[in-house]
């Protein structure tokens, strides 16, 4: 399994060995909801009774059934995996240290900060530069949504974003020259019910 784990994460371009990221799924892992969580615990017992009589099954899952939260633990380790330092970031784009916390503070670049420092999703840089209209997408990110969310958004083509009639992601619009004010709109709806 290892060598096939190892075989993977080179094939993506991970830099990471098999022992490391495998901790980091488990990390990942961990940080989630509890393992085999009852649905029916997250709604007041009006809340439950109105899903339910909507169709809706709250049961909790059962050993047979796969676990949904796998998916999100991966992605998860990707995104921290694929992230970068806010040294080297700064390097990537000809900088000082100083101006990546900056541009982090006044919301023209994303990250989380972990106890070793800034961590940045790679999906907002090209080769040497900003995403260009980033500042404006992320000025309209609600405020709750993670990381997770906002990379898979960037990541995930949008049919209102057409690029020689296909859809294209978030990243490839604004790579492509794209206005970013129909990118902006859409990820202002992030967290909203469809």
């Amino acid at each position: 399994m290892t060598a096939t784990l190892e075989s993977v994460l080179a094939r993506v371009g991970l830099r990471v060995d098999a022992a490391e990221f495998l901790a980091m799924i488990e990390a990942a892992a961990r940080r989630l909801s509890p393992q085999n969580p009852d649905p029916g615990d997250y709604f007041s017992p009006r809340q439950r009774a109105a899903l339910t009589d909507a169709g809706l099954d709250l049961s909790p899952r059962t050993d047979d059934e796969p676990d949904a939260r796998a998916r999100t633990v991966a992605a998860q380790a990707v995104l921290a995996e694929s992230a970068l330092t806010a040294v080297q970031a700064a390097r990537a784009l000809g900088v000082d240290p100083s101006r990546i916390r900056h541009k982090l503070a006044a919301g023209r670049l994303t990250g989380w900060k972990e106890p070793g420092g800034w961590r940045l999703p790679a999906w907002q840089f090209t080769r040497n530069a900003v995403l260009p209209g980033l500042g404006a997408v992320l000025a309209a990110v609600p405020a709750d949504q993670p990381a997770l969310v906002l990379a898979s958004f960037m990541t995930t083509p949008q049919a209102d974003l057409m690029l020689e009639r296909t859809p294209a992601t978030p990243r490839q619009w604004l790579l492509a020259g794209g206005d970013p004010a129909p990118v902006a709109a859409l990820a202002s709806t992030l967290g909203t019910p469809v």
